[in-house]
């Protein structure tokens, strides 16, 4: 597929389930590690409840935004998995019942046991391409640039794996992460700051934790440029030396100040 620098992505996790706290969101965290891995940029994500005019607001703003609109949830068999009659609405398109996907329903279930509720996994918004899995059979689908798919972390994983190889791949990103370690974000965020400004095409971030019962600083450099991201992970390591020296040098002073 081709690629350019800037592909951009936007993930919607659909669901009241979600919002609750009864449900936690796995599927998120998955696919921005599998864009990443191709060079896709997710700027966002989304968590609606199952709303039909909330979604189609949501789905409608994201799909202008962004290249790519990856939904999970609501495609199920029950009376609140809205989601296709919502992507239908939000695209201005009809929706009913598409042979492909009884097909499929079909290798899964038995004629006999296709009742009214299963049925309902069948519906598709016209001019829609089916998104498949192997797991459970019943689609998601793909309408412009939105990709629809299960809430269940396996189903959703099988079909991203099916629409992965489509994507158009942007160039991946390249990380540095430098450690700070005794070092306090208060003492280097003026010069980090410094370093950000001269470098506005990368994403630099200081990331604090508290780990065996003290502060863990890592400031993490990020960008597509590799040497961009070197010099800067250089001139970063160059502060942070610059801060240890005269950290130590304080500490000197103070010992002779002692004696």
């Amino acid at each position: 597929m081709a690629q350019k620098a800037d592909i951009t992505a936007a993930v919607l996790v659909i669901g009241d389930e979600i919002l609750s706290g009864r449900t936690k969101d796995a599927n998120s965290g998955y696919i921005a590690d599998y864009l990443a891995a191709i060079g896709v940029d997710l700027r966002e994500v989304r968590v609606i409840g199952d709303v039909e005019p909330e979604i189609v607001a949501a789905v409608n703003a994201l799909r202008a935004r962004y290249d790519y609109v990856f939904t999970t949830g609501g495609i199920g068999p029950t009376h609140d998995d809205i989601t296709a009659d919502a992507i239908a609405r939000a695209f201005g398109v009809g929706i009913s019942e598409d042979p492909r996907a009884i097909a499929l329903l079909l290798e899964k279930i038995k004629p006999e046991d296709l009742n009214e509720a299963r049925r309902r996994m069948a519906r598709v918004p016209h001019g829609a391409e089916l998104v498949e899995n192997d797991i459970s059979k019943a689609p998601g689908f793909w309408i412009g640039n939105v990709i629809v798919m299960a809430g269940v972390p396996a189903i959703m994983k099988a079909m991203l794996d099916r629409v992965g190889p489509k994507l158009c791949k942007g160039l991946k990103v390249v990380a540095r992460a430098i450690l700070a370690d005794n070092i306090p974000e208060g003492a280097y965020a003026a010069g980090l700051s410094d370093v950000a400004r001269a470098n506005p095409a990368l994403s630099i971030g200081s990331y604090p934790s508290f780990r065996d019962g003290g502060f863990r600083n890592e400031i993490v450099v990020r960008g597509k440029d590799a040497d961009q991201v070197g010099a800067a992970a250089v001139a970063i390591e160059a502060l942070l030396a610059s801060l240890r020296e005269g950290e130590a040098g304080r500490q000197r002073a103070q010992m002779k100040s002692r004696q």
